[in-house]
């Protein structure tokens, strides 16, 4: 596969995870589940769940937009080096804060490698 198609691929990865995100207070019933949570602790990870949509979202649209920038610019390049760099990083955390030994989590762990992996492959390519 050229740049493009992985970049484009990159794209769909960042849209998945973005959506996903959005489903988190249904998914996790943080409606429910975060009434136990400190006022500072509850809207700290919603704010932070909120702006990794945004991020992830603005990633999907470079990947899908600004494509030949991404494989042909220094800036480009550097965005997809930092997005590889953030799941591997994603990948570490997994298994620092989430030591849980069930399928859909390695599920997730699998998709956070492919996801650093995705980046990469279109500053080899």
């Amino acid at each position: 596969m050229n740049a493009s198609t992985w970049i484009w691929l990159c794209g769909l990865h960042s849209l998945a995870f973005a959506l996903f995100h959005m489903a988190f207070w249904k998914l996790f019933r943080w409606r429910q589940s975060l009434r136990t949570a400190t006022v500072a602790d509850r809207a700290i990870l919603q704010i932070l769940n909120l702006r990794l949509i945004y991020v992830l979202l603005g990633v999907a649209a470079l990947c899908f937009f600004y494509t030949d920038e991404l494989q042909g610019t220094a800036l480009g390049r550097a965005l997809l080096a930092g997005m590889s760099l953030f799941w591997v990083g994603r990948t570490v955390e997994q298994f620092v804060f989430l030591r849980i030994n069930r399928p859909l989590i390695h599920v997730l762990t699998a998709l956070f490698v492919l996801g650093a992996a995705l980046f990469a492959l279109p500053l080899l390519a």
